[in-house]
């Protein structure tokens, strides 16, 4: 029972629930800001450590810097482009809000920023880390992990306060400011807003696409040149792509990492606000005498609800991480744990109350008689996102047989734990599809009430996988805390041995940093799971924006033709009806199979036309040619990426592996410590290499939709957006998983195994990761952003493909 449905009867009442909502996820995203400010505060007030490591970190960051104010120049120069077509396309074409373009810079504005402040506060965090690490484990815990939480806290203040912002203009500032004549349905608000998703989709794979290059290109040159072919130590001094390597873990890592999973999370609450919206159209879900606009405002702002108790209680769960001095990887594995679970348990509490408290009362949905099945999917998506990252630490930390199997295989070389590496990839990837099969089944069914074959609540059924989306990110202030952790505590590790620190405090920061490799693994799989679920609703929601495509293109008909009142044919597919200065579009419904020549044509109301009946209009079955030439693009689409962005890295790779061979050709001084290698150099060339190699990547994700919205329609946008959407994600799963297993098999054998540092297997083990690393670091996760991506442009086009592709002009 939903006790608003009681009281939310006019629409003076709705108004003041709508802003109760609203104020609470404005404080809470306040309150995100806020203590992120209080750890980087405290981080900052943390011992430096000695004037050489301060140093060190000073040249890391002045490179991860400039890297950053050279890569948002050329991402500005592409934005303004992008920004200038989406005009065009709202004032030429008339095809979509004016509102897309200033969401669309404003998106990649707000994505940029968190990424750059991640960056921020974790080259200041690293030699800080090594410093406390000095004193104690946990010290040094503390200030990696609380660093962390400065990313984590800052992507979802600043995600859900960007919502908020966007929803009180449009909500309530275009009726104070144009007139009550303007004021935007609920469903062109919730339609609007989902394009807010692209520019922060767009900003995201830039960033993990040439931060990706970047890191990549420097570790490989670090570690084929100076751990294979001379010997060198980890992080050595006279490695002289040391400091390109640790540039690297701060501008892909974290400043990547975090524009990547801003957009997630915006992505998610904007897709479940939508599919609300759309869940509560017509009154059949509804009691007797349920307001629809009312069910549509509650059903709208609960995943805003949902992430705003979501990030207060990820602040309590940042305090209760805290560790002993046990090295072990399960120990400090279980500090982590400790704080994540504890912030899940309590999201999980708060969104039962608040679902049964704003959820509208759906007959036969409900569990217990009180609980609505929402919040059930809620849970649904909450577990599946913790049992993803469990498989994955399963199979990427080398506290279990799969990664010390693994490395047992490279006593026999290269080729043995590179096929290895490869087939437990592969391997790995059937946990993660069946818990996510699962999770949208169980989220669908429990939002349905178990109906899986009843129209009417096929769309709540969508908005429950929706939902589930949401809840699955609620923690993310936490879980990315995790994840943004583990490039820290790398770099700590790179502190401590370029600063000639004691064995013990390196000894520590490698028991940091092999934790940070299962956390980065295991944030990996949370990223990818949540992108699952959220490209599902995104595809349903996408139906949505077809609706207001053809609302649209029957408004500008009506005028630039002049039209008085009466029925009028657009094209022989599509009708509208003027009347009293309004405007009425109608699908006119192919033909069902037998029937008569003579029999009069279907019409539907696109106003109130369901997923099923523009599924029909546009035949999206894998029958129709034109969808299963899009399932073939859109798998397609993503193995050339993978092809583009691993060559990338290739090509860059080749030429830092050739200036560092020339380095200590030249310098021979640089071996025995007598010379100073050129640090400067290998920065310069992974920073070229990353700005030249990151625009034909991303490009693909931008270009895709629209020509294959142009030549084949909506139904083959329906079928890219479907086989991007399972190859994406079984291949990200695949590459993160090998990746990380590498990279934690190098490290249990320089732990002392099967020979330790220096030996044949310990060489093996390099080439391994070496491999691995444009597998998790670069092409693993920008899949999970140009499924997305690829998504959310096919939003916000959606009105040109309906108008304008080879389909609708009656060309093919």
């Amino acid at each position: 029972m939903a006790l608003l449905s009681e009281f939310v009867s006019n629409e003076r009442v709705a108004i003041v629930f709508a802003l109760t909502v609203w104020c609470f996820a404005i404080v809470s995203s306040i309150a995100a800001l806020s203590w992120a400010w209080r750890f980087y505060a405290e981080m900052m007030r943390a011992d430096e450590g000695t004037p050489l490591m301060q140093e060190i970190a000073a040249s890391v960051r002045q490179g991860a810097d400039a890297y950053l104010r050279q890569q948002f120049k050329w991402v500005a120069i592409v934005f303004v482009i992008v920004a200038m077509l989406l005009v065009f396309a709202a004032v030429g074409l008339k095809v979509q809000s004016i509102f897309a373009a200033p969401a669309f810079l404003t998106g990649g504005l707000f994505s940029g920023l968190c990424g750059w402040f991640g960056m921020k506060t974790a080259t200041r965090a690293s030699n800080r880390t090594a410093a406390g690490a000095m004193r104690s484990l946990n010290d040094g815990l503390q200030i990696a992990f609380r660093s962390g939480a400065v990313m984590g806290l800052t992507v979802v203040g600043m995600g859900l306060l960007y919502i908020c912002i966007w929803f009180g203009i449009l909500y309530w500032g275009i009726p104070m400011v144009a007139g009550a004549e303007n004021e935007m349905s609920l469903q062109q608000i919730s339609v609007t807003m989902l394009t807010f998703g692209m520019g922060a989709s767009a900003q995201a794979l830039f960033a993990r696409v040439g931060g990706g290059i970047f890191t990549k290109a420097a570790d490989v040159g670090a570690d084929l040149v100076g751990k294979v072919e001379q010997s060198l130590k980890e992080d050595s001094p006279r490695n002289p792509a040391t400091i390109a390597d640790n540039v690297g873990d701060n501008v892909g890592d974290v400043a990547g990492m975090g524009a990547d999973l801003y957009e997630s999370y915006c992505g998610s609450i904007l897709a479940a606000s939508a599919l609300g919206v759309a869940a509560f159209r017509g009154t059949d879900l509804l009691p007797e005498g349920g307001d629809t606009t009312t069910a549509q405002l509650q059903a709208m702002l609960l995943p805003i609800a949902i992430a705003a108790v979501g990030i207060l209680l990820s602040i309590v769960g940042i305090y209760a991480v805290k560790t002993g001095e046990e090295l072990s990887q399960k120990s400090l594995l279980q500090s982590l744990a400790r704080g994540i679970n504890l912030a899940a348990i309590l999201v999980s509490i708060a969104s039962i109350a608040i679902t049964w408290v704003m959820m509208p009362a759906m007959p036969e949905t409900t569990f217990f008689g009180f609980i609505p099945g929402v919040a059930m999917s809620i849970l649904v998506g909450l577990v599946a996102g913790w049992s993803i990252g469990l498989w994955t630490e399963r199979v990427t930390s080398d506290e279990y047989a799969t990664t010390q199997n693994l490395a047992k295989q490279a006593e026999t070389g290269p080729a043995t734990i590179i096929i290895g590496g490869v087939a437990d990839g592969m391997l790995s990837t059937w946990v993660p599809v069946v818990i996510v099969c699962a999770a949208m089944l169980m989220a669908f069914g429990f939002a349905s009430g178990g109906n899986f074959g009843d129209a009417n609540r096929f769309s709540i059924g969508l908005y429950g996988v929706g939902i589930a989306a949401v809840g699955m990110l609620s923690t993310l202030g936490i879980t990315l805390a995790t994840d943004a952790y583990g490039p820290i505590a790398d770099n700590a590790g790179g502190n401590a041995s370029m600063a000639e620190l004691d064995d013990y405090v390196r000894d520590r920061t490698d028991a940091l940093d092999s934790l940070g490799n299962t956390t980065a693994a295991t944030g990996k799989g949370f990223a990818i799971g949540s992108a699952a679920l959220t490209a599902l609703a995104l595809l349903a929601a996408y139906m949505e924006s077809v609706r207001d495509g053809f609302q649209r293109w029957g408004d500008e008909y009506a005028i630039s033709q002049n039209l008085s009142d009466g029925d009028f044919a657009i094209t022989p597919t599509l009708s509208l009806t003027r009347a009293d200065g309004g405007n009425e579009v109608f699908l006119i419904m192919p033909a069902a199979a037998g029937s008569s020549d003579t029999a009069p044509a279907t019409r539907v109301a696109v106003a109130d036309a369901t997923l099923h009946d523009f599924s029909t209009y546009y035949d999206t079955t894998l029958m129709n040619p034109r969808v299963l030439v899009g399932v073939f693009l859109g798998v397609m689409s993503t193995f050339v990426f993978c092809a583009m962005t691993m060559k990338s890295v290739g090509r860059a790779a080749q030429g830092m592996v050739i200036e560092v061979r020339r380095q200590f050709l030249e310098n021979p001084g640089i071996l025995d410590g007598s010379a100073k290698p050129d640090y400067e150099r290998p920065v310069a060339i992974s920073t070229l290499a990353a700005q030249r190699e990151m625009i034909l990547p991303s490009m693909l994700g931008l270009l895709m939709p629209i020509v294959v919205g142009l030549l084949l329609g909506v139904g083959g946008v329906i079928g890219m957006l479907t086989g991007s959407l399972t190859s994406g994600f079984c291949l990200a799963v695949f590459m993160a998983n090998s990746g990380g297993a590498w990279d934690n098999a190098k490290k249990y054998i320089e732990a002392g195994h099967h020979g330790g540092k220096n030996s044949d297997a310990h060489k093996a083990a390099v080439v391994g990761d070496t491999v691995g690393d444009p597998f998790k670091d670069t092409s693993g996760p920008s899949l999970n952003i140009l499924i997305k991506l690829m998504s959310m442009v096919s939003v916000v086009v959606a009105g040109l493909v309906v108008r304008y592709s080879l389909v609708a002009i009656g060309w093919f």
